[in-house]
């Protein structure tokens, strides 16, 4: 098989004897997993769930470290009765084989036996993993020979098996538009929805993913940038302290950081539909033919916020804890236990050196959201694209057809080089929208430039000169 579920748990006694119900959080769904599968499987309908449960399964705990060498415990076999829940995933998992306690020389082997990184082996986290079973197996009897005649014994998959795929993807397309005209009607066309404020993006590349570029990931799951997420803010701030000065909040911090292309949890909107398909038509000139999108969100107003929400500042504040401390949070328990520990005290400790006044009660629920905020228009920029953010908090995913309060439908761009012409028409363009000295001079440079003069054979009215 192409893919395997790899789960994965801290508490190796949760893992010791026979393990029946295996209980997962929502927000560790899919962490390691490749985005377009990941994309697939999110929203855990039932062919979500037929998928998994036809996959072959290793049940690890997190691994152990003595020095150089590592140890984990590992289970093989099939899950059944997956059934998701608002907060949790349960499942039923067979052990197949029992590895019990497999030791490693290092952390890098035990990593190359699934294929994983090091951040994936101390994480608790559910994860379906590319690569051949088999290839995995073998591994598994180089380190425990006595086992090998039970790993023989195992079936090899049926051919269907080995075309097993994930359900497609579920991505509300309102239509394809190849002018400014066909944009705005098919805009019109769609219906809308009361106490909601819509708000727009867009990407070059129909393939784009909406993630944040700090919850992005290389083609195999593994994070791009989330686990120096801390040290990537404190870093810039160390580096250009004078240009934070005037911010008063840790969101504004994040937008000025966006700004200025560090990686962040916040993703870009506007509220102005044609800034978002200039943005869906603006490329390099060999890629004008790749299709372009436009993301049209709609977002119940109950979830916008603003800069200096509550809200904000509790999931903005994620951005100053560690990874492990980030790994200690546990968005399943109530709101009580939750502000007890001591990650909640460390996260209430950087929202009170903004928010003196805040009191130690933060919601679990809010933490793993998903919300829209209205920024300060600090910048030109922000005011030039009507500038809002969606900020996303503790392992919060959004789904291609959105979730909750958030609404998401798109629009295929076509006829880029048309249309840009026609933006460029009504004021909307580089200078408009990047409203900056250097984006003004580059607009000035292009539009202004003198027609390249038609190449003619010097050579060839060289010799009939002299003929002459």
């Amino acid at each position: 098989m192409e893919s395997f579920n790899y789960i994965s748990f801290g508490n190796w006694e949760y893992l010791e004897g026979n393990v029946g119900a295996v209980n997962m959080g929502r927000g560790r769904m899919f962490e390691y997993t490749p985005s377009d599968t990941e994309k697939r499987l999110e929203s855990l309908d039932s062919t979500a769930i037929s998928f998994l449960e036809k996959l072959p399964t290793f049940l690890c705990s997190e691994i152990r470290s003595s020095g150089d060498a590592a140890s984990m415990l590992i289970k093989y076999g099939r899950i059944s009765q997956t059934t998701p829940g608002p907060k949790e995933v349960s499942t039923t998992f067979e052990t197949l084989i029992d590895f019990g306690e497999v030791e490693f020389d290092d952390i890098k082997t035990a990593g190359a036996v699934f294929g994983a990184d090091r951040f994936q082996l101390y994480r608790t986290h559910w994860a379906v993993r590319e690569g051949d079973v088999r290839e995995v197996l073998l591994r598994l009897a180089n380190l425990k020979p006595d086992l090998a005649h039970l790993i023989a014994e195992q079936e090899t998959p049926i051919a269907d098996d080995a075309e097993i795929q994930p359900p497609p993807r579920d991505k509300k397309i309102l239509g394809v538009a190849d002018s400014v005209e066909s944009f705005l009607q098919l805009l019109y066309g769609a219906p809308g929805k009361a106490a909601t404020e819509t708000f727009f993006r867009g990407h070059s590349d129909a393939r784009y993913e909406l993630t944040p570029s700090l919850l992005r990931k290389w083609e195999n799951g593994d994070w791009q940038f989330m686990p120096s997420e801390d040290r990537l803010c404190k870093e810039l701030l160390i580096a250009h302290h004078d240009e934070f000065q005037g911010d008063q909040y840790c969101f504004d911090r994040l937008v000025r950081m966006q700004h200025y292309g560090l990686p962040t949890r916040l993703l870009d909107i506007s509220g102005n539909p044609l800034v978002a398909l200039f943005f869906a038509c603006s490329c390099r000139s060999d890629q004008l033919e790749i299709d372009g999108e436009v993301i049209v969100f709609q977002v119940s107003s109950g979830v916008v916020k603003y800069f200096d929400s509550d809200t904000v500042s509790c999931l903005s504040n994620l951005s100053n804890l560690t990874y492990a401390q980030k790994n200690d949070i546990d968005l399943g328990q109530d709101k009580e236990a939750f502000n007890e520990t001591d990650v909640a005290g460390k996260l209430l400790h950087h929202i009170k050196s903004e928010k003196g006044f805040f009191e130690g009660r933060i919601l679990p629920d809010d933490l793993g959201s998903i919300i829209c905020v209205k920024a300060k228009r600090t910048s030109t920029r922000i005011k030039s694209q009507s500038g809002a953010f969606l900020l996303f908090g503790h392992e919060a995913t959004l789904p291609d057809a959105g979730q909750g309060a958030i609404e998401i439908s798109r629009v295929t761009i076509r006829n880029k080089a048309h249309i840009l012409e026609q933006l460029d028409r009504i004021n909307i363009n580089a200078t408009t929208v990047y409203p900056s000295i250097d984006q003004t001079a580059v607009h000035l440079r292009d539009q202004h430039r003198s027609p390249q003069p038609i190449k003619t054979d010097t050579s060839a009215a060289s010799n009939s000169s002299s003929e002459t």
